[in-house]
């Protein structure tokens, strides 16, 4: 039903990332905009998306082609990986941290 307004014009990242991050408020009120939910059944959409993001996005792509739903599972496995990964510098008494990625001279 709004998978037509998620596609048009493309792929469109900000509102993947947003959906990973499991802002889904402007689904939900779409949903409960649409008069075709109940308020109970809004409530166990909203917790349902909350919970688990990624079933709105398949929700989303359930109409799109082959190559819109590999575009937007391959940014959704980067959005996965974490930005960096921080470890522990120095001795037993340290408390620096530092990225994995920072080269130590």
């Amino acid at each position: 039903m709004f998978a037509y307004e998620f596609m048009d014009g493309g792929v469109d990242y900000d509102s993947l990332d947003r959906i990973h991050r499991g802002d889904v408020g402007e689904w939900v009120s779409a949903v409960a905009g649409s008069g075709l939910f109940t308020n109970s059944q809004v409530e166990r959409i909203d917790v349902a998306w909350r919970l688990e993001p990624k079933s709105l996005l398949d929700t989303l792509l359930s109409e799109a082609d082959e190559m819109t739903v590999r575009r937007c599972e391959m940014t959704w496995a980067a959005l996965d990986r974490p930005e960096h990964s921080e470890v522990a510098v120095g001795g037993y008494d340290s408390v620096a941290v530092a990225s994995a990625s920072t080269t130590i001279a």
